[in-house]
């Protein structure tokens, strides 16, 4: 045993984050025998998994489902005590608001670029449908070492298929920009799909035919009965359980290294650790590591976010009538204010058995760049979703409640060379024994991503690097949950 996994599986080490990275780090940390102290800058933990109330009944202000084709969310739930508790959504069919009407979402795609233009008929006109079928005649584009998913997909099938299927897919994961969005990184098996064809949508066909050879059962997502915002809530307490502390309202000032390992100063009072896991997003990483790995922090200051807004309604059943399914996504290029609607009480059995005469919906507004529509009002921002949802549905009920949360600098951006930053980051940390980072910054903005991110972190601080290094190269795709956020 090396001794830097001596310390991580004996020493003390500090969790600086309390959200679902943080403390998942903690929860592993605490099975290798560590003793661990978790640092939340916030009232409480969870970070963007956050449960509330509306009209009397539980719903999620935050994310509301993880993917489940992955292990480590659902395992995690398990692990500590939500076995029971896991739900996948009752419905799984979504729509998308395009050219004036609410259109079957279609299948047939890897997030939103098809095998075959007839799997987008209904969502594309005539004119973009004749467009995919340029791809076979084109000559090949490289990829190179990354590419833009909106440039590249808008080069081999035309703007139309990006505009109205892949970034609202796109903007439903990242709240970004598809013509930004790093390919390799957001859409990984597509990325490298697309190295090995000359054509885009015989690329999908290879990526639908490898999947149709070694088929997948089970829901794609999963929830968790009481909102998935339990999630962190049960790790917590299986972390105190164990011995573990966990400090909300205590922000970690400054990281500094030592001959034996590190100090945490947090206000007057200074932490001894033997490692050191961050686990806090991009900026506040940045000014930890400032002093020690200044590399690493002018990486990192450079992460963008988006901010994004979502907005709850609840309703009586007896005064509204929606269309079936779980919601609809909303392509930007059509002008309207919202990006995607779920229909809450639809999408999960759990949330309508607890009032069958209560509808809860939700909205989200606001992508990259968007700054003017998050400064409004709440009451602004529950008009706008209101209004939309009345073109959209022909809903024009008053709702007997509404709620806004706002989540300022929520969802990390991905650009192109993403990969490359991160791998730059991780270099640079490797560099000083006890430190590690993870979260959604790195290698996916998901909670099954979150969850192996914080894992390779703990393995890295023992020695193992090969969690890291497999991320790293294969980052984990973040699908989006059919509608909504």
């Amino acid at each position: 045993m090396s001794a830097d996994r001596a310390r991580a599986d004996a020493g003390h080490v500090v969790v600086v984050g309390g959200g679902i990275a943080g403390l998942a780090a903690a929860h592993r940390l605490l099975d290798r025998g560590a003793r661990v102290t978790v640092l939340e800058a916030s009232d409480r933990v969870g970070g963007k998994l956050l449960p509330g109330e509306i009209a009397g009944v539980r719903v999620d202000l935050g994310a509301e489902s993880m993917l489940a084709r992955r292990p480590e969310a659902v395992a995690l739930a398990r692990e500590v005590g939500l076995a029971d508790r896991l739900q996948p959504p009752a419905t799984a069919t979504a729509s998308i608001w395009t050219r004036g009407a609410l259109r079957p979402m279609p299948k047939g795609h890897v997030m939103g670029v098809p095998g075959a233009a007839s799997a987008l008929s209904g969502v594309l006109s005539d004119d973009g449908l004749r467009r995919i079928e340029r791809d076979a005649e084109l000559p090949r584009t490289e990829v190179g070492d990354d590419v833009a998913v909106g440039e590249y997909v808008a080069a081999r099938l035309g703007c139309e298929v990006v505009d109205r299927l892949v970034e609202p897919l796109l903007g439903g994961v990242y709240a970004g920009d598809a013509y930004r969005i790093s390919m390799r990184s957001a859409v990984p098996q597509l990325f490298e799909a697309a190295k090995e064809h000359d054509s885009l949508t015989e690329a999908v066909r290879a990526i639908q035919a490898k999947a149709a050879a070694a088929p997948q059962t089970g829901p794609v997502f999963m929830g968790i009965a009481g909102g998935v915002g339990r999630l962190p809530l049960a790790v917590a307490e299986s972390v105190r359980a164990r011995g573990g502390e966990i400090l909300t309202g205590t922000r970690a000032d400054a990281l500094n290294r030592t001959p034996e390992g590190w100090q945490v100063l947090i206000g007057n009072r200074v932490l001894d650790a033997d490692a050191v896991v961050v686990a806090a997003p991009a900026q506040a990483a940045a000014e930890l590591l400032r002093p020690t790995s200044p590399g690493a922090a002018d990486e990192l200051r450079a992460i963008e976010y988006a901010s994004m807004a979502l907005v709850t309604l609840a309703y009586r059943r007896a005064d509204i009538a929606l269309p079936e399914g779980s919601g609809f996504l909303v392509p930007p290029v059509d002008g309207h204010t919202i990006k995607a609607s779920t229909f809450a009480s639809q999408k999960w059995g759990w949330l309508a058995e607890q009032d069958p005469d209560l509808v809860v919906l939700r909205t989200s507004v606001g992508r990259y760049g968007e700054t003017e529509i998050l400064r409004r009002e709440d009451a602004d921002l529950v008009d706008v979703s209101r209004r939309d949802l009345r073109e959209a549905t022909g809903l024009d009920a008053v709702p007997v409640e509404t709620r806004v949360t706002r989540w300022t600098d929520g969802l990390p951006q991905y650009p192109v060379g993403h990969h490359a930053r991160v791998a730059r980051i991780r270099a640079r940390v490797a560099e000083l024994p006890g430190l590690a980072v993870c979260g959604a910054a790195y290698d996916g903005v998901g909670i099954p991503a979150c969850v192996a991110s914080a894992y390779a972190a703990v393995d890295q601080l023992g020695g193992d690097l090969r969690g890291v290094q497999q991320l790293t190269a294969h980052p984990v795709q973040s699908l989006h949950g059919g509608a909504g956020e």
